[in-house]
């Protein structure tokens, strides 16, 4: 148990996402409802930055019903629903006032895992349970109710168990779905865990 520590709202306050993004690799996130605990390490991340990235959603200090969330201070949830279907979970970063943010993208799943199991419905443990956005939320059973939720509590949290991934494992290359974001959509702001089979189809292109 001494190597498992909730991580605090010191760590997502930091002000860069992408620093956070490529750090959140190798930690882990759970989810515990009625009960029941479910989550893994993180395999996959996305960092987005509302003052100068034209992929985030509050680019130019755009502030709508959706976005304004973001504007708080790091440490808490944003989740919204792509195509009216999926719901996706960000983690919010920087200081109050700074809309930055990052994806989670997909986990290696640890506990929990016939819950997600059930969630998915799947039989098999495969990397369909939890090897994309949509995917993940589902499989810890987040929905777009739990946006705003901290992170400090006890139904979403992230931990920090002991595991060390040296930088030659951060693969790290550009965002999935944002080529409306023109330039910006090349940065290489998606990072993963090389080699793991849990990472989404989506597969970066370089490494650090």
């Amino acid at each position: 148990m001494s190597l498992q520590q909730k991580l605090t709202q010191d760590f997502f306050t930091r002000p860069d996402s992408v620093t956070i993004a490529r750090d959140l690799i190798g930690k882990h996130f759970f989810s515990s409802f009625d009960g029941v605990l479910t989550g893994g390490m993180i395999v996959e991340t996305e960092a987005y930055s509302g003052l100068n990235d034209a992929a985030c959603h509050a680019h130019l200090g755009r502030r709508t019903k959706r976005t304004q969330v973001m504007y708080e201070q790091g440490g808490i949830a944003y989740v919204y629903l792509i195509y009216g279907i999926h719901a996706l979970f960000n983690i919010v970063t920087n200081a109050e006032g700074i809309a930055d943010a990052v994806l989670i993208r997909a986990i290696e799943p640890t506990e929990g895992i016939e819950e997600m199991q059930l969630r998915r419905g799947l039989t098999k443990v495969e990397p369909r349970l939890t090897a994309g956005p949509g995917l993940v939320t589902q499989a810890l059973g987040i929905s777009t109710q739990h946006n705003g939720t901290d992170v400090n509590g006890n139904e979403i949290w992230f931990e920090d168990r002991g595991v060390l991934v040296p930088e030659a494992q951060i693969v790290a290359g550009p965002r999935v779905g944002v080529a409306y974001a023109g330039a910006d959509a090349l940065l290489p702001w998606r990072f993963s865990l090389k080699g793991s089979r849990w990472v989404s189809k989506a597969n970066p292109k370089y490494t650090l």
